[in-house]
């Protein structure tokens, strides 16, 4: 395989590459249009791809499969399986991570998504509107209340990551007491220290099955109801550990992402007071503002491995079958082949045409089954902050913003922020 510019393996864990991805990625990206790419430990070596039509025909092109058994005639290597591994979870609790909706292929991921869709509709999700902005009303009134001796409040603490969890919760059926576990669990699953997740998904199987034996006592109308009825209907339609690892998928991806969308995407309009007072000035401009800050500032900048099921060839590169490849996001969402000047943050982008250019919620068939949730979230999280703080300010330098360094994201572990200038 020929990666010209590029002679060594990248480094995934390389300081610099997690400090600044944008700029990282935007050399591979130009350097090579496939490079090889390695994670520490006894893992194997994954190609990264990340020109936008690449990354459009490895997240949309059946020729390349999320799950290593699909590919044909082979015995193929599980690089997530094999990271799992090395952060020492059990088995017997892997299968919750490795083996979920996200993780399956063609007949049993249509089977899985259509159980829950209708959840996520574009109607269901308009007429949740009116709750998540009681929510976000509500967590807008606590935050002066929030601020610290300094006077500033952490935006990511008090608002971002509570209203996700709470409408995503809610949604799924997740009982109000239970979601501050819940909440600890989700940030403990994102250390890289070995053994550091066992604790959390094993309290989170163990919450889900309780749940379940009381949701079965006690049907109410939320999706975990649903679910279990249609396990008990048909089993084959659901098994028992497809419907805690669904619950558990759920809950995690209808909250992490939104939350540090919320975060990054308030500091990019915090530190862009150009774009800030446009937004003010033209609020019906929140939709469009929200897609273009998934794609400048998104949390998610690369995709789970997908595996070419044949050989494929991209960019003039081959890659043969059975090789991991990853998709990455911000690379494609910056490519200046597809967005003029990309680095450029235009609350504006996206108003060609009116559809979604960006693939910060992915493409084809596992486009984000949340992202129309999560795009409403965004423009209720960020219109309540600014009607309610118009003087609303950062409370640090932005060069002192504090991060979660993992590879493939963009996390801010705190936001400090001045409610009143």
């Amino acid at each position: 395989m020929s990666t010209s510019g590029i002679t060594e393996p990248i480094d995934l864990m390389d300081p610099d590459l997690l400090h600044d991805p944008f700029h990282g990625f935007a050399r591979i990206r130009e350097e090579a249009p496939v490079a090889r790419a390695v994670f520490p430990g006894k893992v194997d070596p994954i190609l990264l791809v990340t020109r936008y039509d690449d990354v459009k025909t490895v997240l949309s092109d059946q020729r390349f499969v999320n799950n290593p058994a699909n590919v044909p005639g082979g015995d193929v290597g599980n690089v997530r399986e094999q990271l799992i591994k090395m952060r020492g979870i059990p088995p017997e609790y892997a299968k919750y991570i490795l083996e979920s909706i996200l993780d399956v292929d063609g007949a049993d991921h249509i089977r899985l998504r259509r159980l829950v869709s209708r959840a996520f509709t574009a109607r269901r999700v308009l007429e949740l509107r009116p709750r998540v902005e009681e929510i976000a009303g509500a967590l807008l009134d606590e935050l002066p209340g929030k601020a610290g001796p300094d006077g500033a409040v952490d935006l990511i603490e008090g608002f971002a990551y509570p209203l996700p969890i709470a409408v995503i919760c809610e949604l799924v059926g997740i009982p109000e007491e239970d979601r501050p576990a819940w909440r600890d669990w989700g940030r403990s699953l994102v250390s890289l220290q070995p053994n550091a997740m066992n604790e959390p998904l094993i309290g989170m199987v163990h919450s889900i099955e309780n749940l379940i034996l009381r949701r079965r006592a006690e049907p109410t109308g939320d999706l975990l109801s649903s679910l279990i009825r249609v396990h008990d209907e048909d089993g084959d339609r659901l098994s028992d550990q497809e419907m805690v690892t669904m619950v558990l998928t759920l809950v995690l991806a209808g909250h992490e992402t939104t939350a540090h969308l919320i975060g990054n995407g308030t500091a990019a309009l915090l530190t862009h007071p150009d774009q800030l007072e446009r937004l003010r000035a033209e609020p019906e401009l929140m939709p469009l503002a929200v897609h273009e800050l998934m794609r400048w500032c998104g949390p998610v900048h690369g995709t789970r491995i997908r595996y070419a099921a044949e050989d494929v060839e991209l960019g003039g590169v081959k890659i043969a079958q059975g090789q991991p490849v990853m998709a990455i996001l911000v690379g494609a969402n910056y490519d200046p082949r597809r967005f003029a000047d990309p680095d450029r943050l235009d609350i504006t982008r996206e108003s060609e045409g009116h559809r979604e250019t960006h693939v910060g919620f992915g493409s084809g068939l596992h486009y984000c089954l949340g992202a129309a949730l999560a795009r409403q979230e965004g423009e209720v999280a960020f219109a309540g902050l600014l009607r309610r703080f118009p003087r609303l300010a950062l409370a640090c330098d932005p060069g002192e913003l504090q991060r979660h360094y993992l590879p493939g994201s963009w996390r801010l572990a705190g936001l400090p922020l001045r409610l009143n200038g």
